[in-house]
């Protein structure tokens, strides 16, 4: 990127308002320009593939494909590019997930409009941008040795065990995903059995609220 060039952002949110908002705040520096904005993860890495694309403002829950797996895909395939969370989410449980699946920052929606571009020149300067809310708890320090040690569940899972999953959150029985994959149910069970021991879950239920609460995977319903 040339020094004059500006910093080009996409949005991926899929509440319109809130695009609208961050949007207007952008605004506010010239250097900064948004050149993209997305409803779903879906939509997100289609577009990565035509736009050059500098930073990426995400939101963890959304539909199709949820924000840490968007995260993971965007860094495996587009590794120059920056990932900031946007997220309802205060707690260390979320912030641990995201930055492990690959995020250089995590800002939260409560913060102040004016660290929403705090958090993007840091990132813009090569820093991990921590949210004041979380920040006294963590230095850069623990952060990259947090990301460079230790993995999400999610990323360790094989596409079968991504599919059982989604499934599982779904409401599938182990007979109907068997029929839905063609696989035994034997089989099915195995994976729903790895799916417990990966996520440290004693059962689907527990699996279920998990996956769905940290942005894994997004329900059918929704």
């Amino acid at each position: 990127m040339a020094e004059n060039d500006p910093y080009r952002i996409v949005l991926a949110d899929d509440h319109v308002l809130i695009r609208h908002g961050i949007k207007n705040i952008i605004a506010k520096n010239c250097n900064f320009q948004v050149v993209g904005e997305v409803s779903n993860g879906e939509e997100l890495l289609s577009l990565l593939e035509t736009e050059k694309v500098d930073l990426i403002i995400l939101d963890i829950s959304m539909p199709k494909i949820g924000g840490m797996e968007a995260v993971g895909l965007v860094k495996a395939k587009w590794s120059w590019i920056k990932v900031l969370i946007l997220t309802m989410h205060k707690t260390k449980q979320y912030f641990y997930h995201a930055m492990t699946a690959g995020a250089d920052g995590y800002l939260v929606k409560d913060d102040p409009d004016e660290e929403l571009l705090t958090a993007i020149r840091k990132i813009q300067s090569g820093k991990k941008y921590i949210s004041p809310v979380l920040a006294d708890d963590f230095t850069d320090d623990v952060i990259n040795s947090y990301q460079n040690e230790k993995k999400s569940p999610f990323q360790e899972l094989t596409k079968r065990e991504k599919e059982i999953l989604q499934l599982v959150v779904d409401g599938y029985t182990s007979r109907q995903m068997a029929d839905s994959l063609g696989l035994s149910p034997r089989t099915v069970d195995h994976h729903r059995s790895n799916l417990l021991r990966k996520f440290q879950m004693k059962n689907s239920v527990d699996l279920v609220n998990f996956a769905v609460r940290n942005g894994f995977v997004t329900p059918a319903k929704y």
